[in-house]
């Protein structure tokens, strides 16, 4: 398989500013991920009805970790100064918006752990929400995981 060439240059530049490092051998294996992935979203569907904040934020890591599978299997991951902006513009640089969701995931689920003003919370719709978003994006990452190829 050969490269994938969509957002190779924003990969190639995340990896210059040190918000994505290359990784070798089990750790650039997306599979595990995408299995942890599909776990806590079922973790976040199961306690959505009794607690809304977490599922939604279990919802958002179930949807990050399928992200961070697809980079992985690439060799490109994360790093703490890149952090889940990275993983975002990465994933949206390379395939496009059928992940543009994730964004929105990210920037809710920042608003839900670092409230600014009041208390910010989230109801059970909210969170299905969510995880039908996570679910679809899990979805998308497994279509797309076989046919990745090492970055490098």
């Amino acid at each position: 398989m050969a490269r994938w060439p969509r957002g190779e240059a924003d990969v190639e530049r995340l990896v210059g500013l040190g918000h994505l490092q290359h990784v070798t051998g089990a750790a650039a294996d997306g599979t595990p991920l995408l299995a942890k992935a599909r776990r806590t979203l079922a973790t976040a569907e199961s306690v959505a009805p009794s607690d809304a904040d977490s599922a939604f934020v279990l919802a958002y890591d179930a949807a990050r970790y399928a992200a961070t599978a697809l980079l992985a299997h690439q060799g490109p991951r994360p790093t703490t100064a890149g952090g889940h902006v990275a993983v975002e513009s990465a994933i949206r640089a390379q395939f496009g918006d059928g992940f543009r969701r994730f964004g929105f995931l990210r920037r809710r689920r920042n608003e839900l752990e670092y409230p600014s003003a009041g208390s910010t919370t989230s109801d059970v719709e909210e969170a299905n929400e969510a995880v039908a978003q996570s679910r679809s994006i899990i979805e998308a990452a497994g279509q797309l995981l076989p046919n990745l190829s090492f970055f490098g």
